[in-house]
């Protein structure tokens, strides 16, 4: 018996990994195999695969895994933080590049109908190419990733008015505002019905599921709950993808969200590879050979456009012109959901073939160069500050600005030996929280509006601005702080504030917070103190409990955690500890733990027996070393003590007699 689309799989993922093996080792984003992967074995290349609307419909099944990761991640409370840039930075853009892209289209020959469809294309980026890198990158709560998913919704929301718009370009005219108006209520109904799924249904769910122990059975309640809200969704005529990313959402209110990301992340990653696959099948190799240099100026003139429009769009939101450029970079690509507008588009004659492959081109170029242009936005971003305008006009543009950002009342608020926090992220807020606990004056810069408004609201001492711009330091008295505590999520914008802070002060003590360890060694050679590495901290809290758990004394504990620290976590690498770190932590009580151990109703063995009939200490050589009862503990043990039922017992011994004790507890 032969299964359908085996064949396609087979080669896809196959070739797939051929060309990403190779341009792993050209240090190559695995996005661009993909992408050739697809033109190759397409119908346009080699012709190795048949079913190419089949592979079509996996793609639209990765797209549904990743918005529905990107859901659980984000959680409903952030889109609410984000709403105002959902709304209003979405609307510039789209309308911004809609406006622009139809007034070049119609300069170059297309009638206006189709001169608007191609605006409403182009104005679309890829939701799938950009938060699957910034999520890669873990720049989603960066100001630049927070704009790009705001503007990204707003994207997958006005695709559904511009599919009913489509036809009435055409000239099928129907009761266009009578349609708008029944989208809308379909909208708001299947918002309501999925509150109270958050509200009240999948908690109970989860709960009954998750009590069941069984992986299987989460993982299966996991994917009909994205695929059944992706369902409702389109069949109201909204899109799959929105609706994932509402199951996304919902699923980030339980407390078994990290669960569910992991038990998703492989299916995500095998059927998002199958549509840049789709996408790459769809070019028409010789008709972009044979049309490159007239395709490459389109290109070029779809990302300048696409550029200024976003720039605007973010510095209209007051954002600083790095965040600006960054968030241009990041969104200039025409996106997936164009594609599917485009065939639309051809049924309704609104593209021609040669238009068509044309926009498929420009596409696949700038989804292409996505990876590269985020991966270098930062340094792009800045050289760009730095040589486009003469350095007298930039400080006093900057000037300017910052002084629109400082509040009304900054002259009478003064800081001295205090404590500086840049980013008032989860980070940020908590060391600010241990700080007003302790009685430390402490200031905090933040780059994020809302987060700004917010944190204002609620009365801490927070500026808003740019931390790498010096009079923004300079408000804060950088040069009096005695410790600063750079909590941003930016590797590069940590890097100028660095430089910029020991520009001003040599005295304070800079603490930062990293993602990677590979940027320690940068960080203090431009200046910061102590290195916090997010992904080696996590390892040395789990071992101290290891440790803790193995009795090591805790002072040794702390020493070797802090020698760990103190070499900039070298002993955590792959050259293992040396055995000067072994000896520093070897245990005094070796062979031995503490358990606990509960006494249950059925364990007729041990209860009401007192410590010496129950035959702890002499059947197993066992210990006890105190008990809980009823939210006290007892420490007093003596061989009279007598157990009863839901006692928590302490016990100190060997592994292998602990095991026995659990063993002869359950029986």
């Amino acid at each position: 018996m032969e299964l359908p689309l085996l064949k396609e799989v087979v080669i896809i993922l196959g070739l797939s990994v051929l060309i990403i093996l190779i341009f792993q080792r050209m240090k190559l984003p695995s996005i661009l195999g993909f992408l050739i992967t697809g033109m190759i074995a397409g119908p346009n290349g080699l012709s190795l695969i048949g079913a190419a609307h089949e592979v079509e419909i996996l793609s639209e099944i990765g797209i549904i895994f990743l918005l529905f990761i990107i859901g659980i991640e984000f959680s409903i409370r952030g889109l609410i933080k984000i709403r105002h840039t959902v709304l209003l930075g979405g609307l510039m853009q789209v309308g911004g590049t809609l406006i622009l892209t139809t007034a070049f289209a119609y300069l170059l020959g297309l009638s206006l109908p189709k001169a608007v469809f191609m605006g409403f294309l182009i104005s679309l980026s890829s939701t799938a190419i950009v938060l699957k890198l910034l999520q890669e990158r873990g720049q989603m709560n960066t100001p630049n990733g927070k704009i790009a998913l705001a503007i990204l919704i707003f994207q997958d929301l006005i695709v559904v008015p511009m599919i009913l718009v489509t036809p009435l370009l055409a000239g099928n005219s129907g009761n266009l505002l009578m349609s708008l108006l029944l989208m809308s209520g379909k909208f708001l109904m299947v918002v309501g019905l999925l509150y109270i799924l958050a509200r009240y249904v999948v908690p109970l769910l989860l709960d009954r599921v998750v009590k069941a122990r069984s992986r299987e059975l989460f993982i299966l309640t996991m994917v009909v709950i994205c695929f059944a809200t992706a369902w409702l969704t389109s069949s109201v005529g909204l899109s799959l993808a929105l609706g994932a990313f509402f199951a996304g959402l919902i699923i980030s209110e339980s407390e078994y969200s990290h669960q569910a990301t992991a038990s998703i992340l492989p299916f995500r990653e095998i059927f998002i590879s199958f549509f840049f696959v789709s996408v790459g099948m769809l070019t028409d190799l010789q008709y972009f050979v044979g049309n490159l240099p007239v395709l490459l100026l389109f290109t070029l003139a779809v990302i300048v456009l696409k550029l200024l429009i976003i720039i605007v769009t973010v510095m209209l939101m007051r954002y600083p012109l790095r965040t600006a450029l960054i968030s241009g970079f990041t969104l200039f690509q025409v996106g997936e959901f164009a594609f599917l507008l485009s065939t639309i588009g051809l049924r309704h004659n609104l593209l021609e073939q040669d238009v068509y492959q044309n926009f498929l081109a420009i596409s696949i170029l700038t989804m292409g160069m996505t990876p590269f242009m985020i991966a270098y936005a930062p340094a792009i971003s800045d050289w760009l500050i730095r040589a486009g305008l003469p350095a007298r006009v930039r400080d006093r543009l900057m000037q300017v600005r910052n002084r629109r950002k400082l509040p009304e009342d900054s002259s009478s608020t003064t800081w001295h030996d205090h404590l500086l926090l840049v980013g008032f992220g989860i980070n940020g807020h908590n060391v600010a929280r241990a700080a007003a606990k302790a009685g430390i004056s402490y200031a905090v810069i933040e780059l994020d509006p809302e987060i700004f408004h917010q944190a204002k609201a609620e009365g801490e001492p927070i500026v808003f601005g740019d931390a790498a711009d010096e009079m923004i330091l300079q408000h804060v008295n950088t040069h009096e702080a005695r410790v600063v505590v750079i909590a941003i999520s930016d590797p590069h914008a940590t890097r100028k504030i660095i430089s910029m802070i020991r520009r001003l002060t040599e005295t304070a003590h800079v603490i930062v917070r990293t993602r990677y360890v590979t940027e320690i060694e940068e960080t203090l050679r431009l200046g910061a103190d102590e290195v916090i590495p997010e992904e080696f901290e996590t390892s040395i809290q789990i071992f101290t409990r290891v440790l803790n758990r193995y009795l090591i004394p805790w002072d040794k504990i702390q020493h070797f955690t802090g020698q760990i620290r103190a070499h900039n976590y070298e002993v955590l690498s792959s050259k293992g500890i040396g055995m000067e770190g072994q000896a520093q932590i070897q245990s005094h009580i070796p062979d031995m733990v503490i358990a606990v151990l509960p006494v249950q109703q059925d364990n007729n063995r041990i209860v009401g027996k007192t410590l010496i009939e129950s035959g702890l200490k002499s059947k197993f050589n066992i210990t006890v070393l105190a008990i809980r009862r009823d939210k006290r503990y007892i420490t007093e043990i003596t061989p009279s003590t007598t157990i009863r039922t839901d006692d928590m017992l302490f016990l100190f011994g060997s592994p292998e007699k602990i095991s026995e004790v659990n063993r002869y507890f359950v029986l």
